[in-house]
């Protein structure tokens, strides 16, 4: 691993949890074109909606067990 990759890691890794996140996030994305992530405005609007509800404390989750079971079931897998 080249000195500068590594002294990039090492900052990465002095940040706070959600400046990592949000830098791996930044990361991914830049790994794909950008087209790849042009939603539809039906689909921006839900994630707007979502990430509001998020934000409004008011998002229900489910346990990820159950997620994929109920994927499995109608998927077939």
């Amino acid at each position: 691993m080249s000195t500068t990759i590594q002294a990039v890691r090492d900052e990465a890794l002095a940040l706070s949890v959600s400046e990592r996140a949000s830098l791996a996030h930044d990361l991914i994305l830049s790994l794909d074109e950008p087209s790849d992530f042009d939603p539809a405005p039906d689909q921006e609007a839900e994630i707007v909606r979502r990430v509001q509800m998020l934000r409004e404390g008011t998002a229900k989750g489910r346990p990820a067990a159950d997620v994929f079971r109920d994927i499995r079931a109608k998927f077939g897998k």
